[in-house]
């Protein structure tokens, strides 16, 4: 069967984004350890550049545009993480952006997105979908839409994740990953493959956006419509074109918590790890701790995504 993205394009996202990306460090602790009994390690993402990984695919993207593409701009939807990841790269590369974002998106996101230079135009869920108003934009500017996690390049540079975690700490026998659109699952599951074979990919979604995990139970594309979940980063509605084959084909099984379940996770981060990540951020490390489906004694890794609080929100959560 023929997929849209391969090792090989792992591999030149890689020389695409060194010196550009930071290399995130791994960290550890014997707290989860002795809770989990297994040996995990968490890649913090939460510490690159814009606060999550999503600058891995943004970056990668953009540097395959031509020089005509470059010059009429660049233009996407995002909730943030990869609104702030889009921004930053056009600067880097000097090329204009622009970004859907509803209007509910984290303040802290939307701030962050117009201080990389980006234009920001803001839309109601419930009027128009985000495809729709970037659709009609694009159109009428003539600009290259880069989506969050639908396209070639971006899983390709989301893949880069994993394949650090890998050189770093060596072989898995599991790697827990987010999931939203599937970019950064997709991405990490080629790279497993290539790099430590036996390692089982699981992805983790919110329970009341539970789309993927139905389509991989169902292998058939499931959707969902504004979830109602604190983990803003997977409210997305489907898996897409290029990534559910990849899904399908290289990960193992995808898991869901709740929102309540979420906060535990994301709290016992902050508190135990002194590591401040998001709640689409806490996904994976919070299957892991709610006692997913992990062999003990296992080698685990566990993406934590991104670190773009809005601290503002604590008080919805609480």
């Amino acid at each position: 069967m023929s997929l849209p993205v391969t090792y090989a394009d792992v591999v030149g996202a890689i020389q695409t984004l060194q010196g550009v990306a930071h290399r995130t460090p791994v960290m550890t602790s014997r707290l989860v350890n002795a809770r989990t009994g297994c040996e995990v390690f968490f890649k913090c993402e939460n510490f690159q550049r814009t606060g999550s990984f999503k600058f891995r695919g943004a970056y990668n993207a953009i540097a395959h545009l031509s020089s005509d593409q470059r010059l009429r701009g660049v233009l996407t939807y995002s909730s943030g993480n990869h609104a702030q990841a889009i921004a930053l790269a056009g600067q880097l590369l000097n090329i204009a952006t622009t970004i859907v974002m509803p209007n509910d998106a984290p303040a802290v996101k939307q701030a962050a997105t117009q201080a990389y230079g980006a234009e920001v135009i803001l839309y109601d869920r419930a009027e128009i979908t985000r495809e729709q108003l970037a659709s009609q934009l694009a159109a009428e500017r003539g600009s290259t839409v880069i989506p969050p996690y639908n396209h070639p390049q971006v899983i390709a540079g989301q893949g880069t994740t994993a394949h650090e975690l890998l050189e770093d700490v060596g072989n898995l026998d599991y790697l827990l990953v987010c999931c939203g659109g599937g970019g950064l699952l997709s991405g990490c599951a080629i790279a497993a493959h290539a790099l430590s074979p036996a390692c089982k990919v699981i992805g983790v979604e919110p329970a009341a956006g539970d789309d993927a995990a139905r389509s991989f139970k169902s292998k058939t594309l499931q959707t969902v419509s504004n979830p109602d979940t604190i983990a803003d980063g997977a409210r997305t509605p489907s898996l897409g074109d290029l990534t559910f084959p990849l899904v399908l084909h290289y990960v193992h099984d995808i898991l869901t918590v709740t929102d309540e379940q979420l906060l535990r996770g994301l709290f016992y981060l902050w508190e135990r790890m002194k590591l401040v990540v998001e709640p689409t951020g806490a996904l994976a490390a919070t299957a892991l701790l709610e006692g997913g489906a992990i062999a003990p004694g296992a080698r685990v890794g566990i993406i934590l995504s991104g670190g773009n609080v809005d601290l503002q929100q604590l008080k919805h959560w609480c």
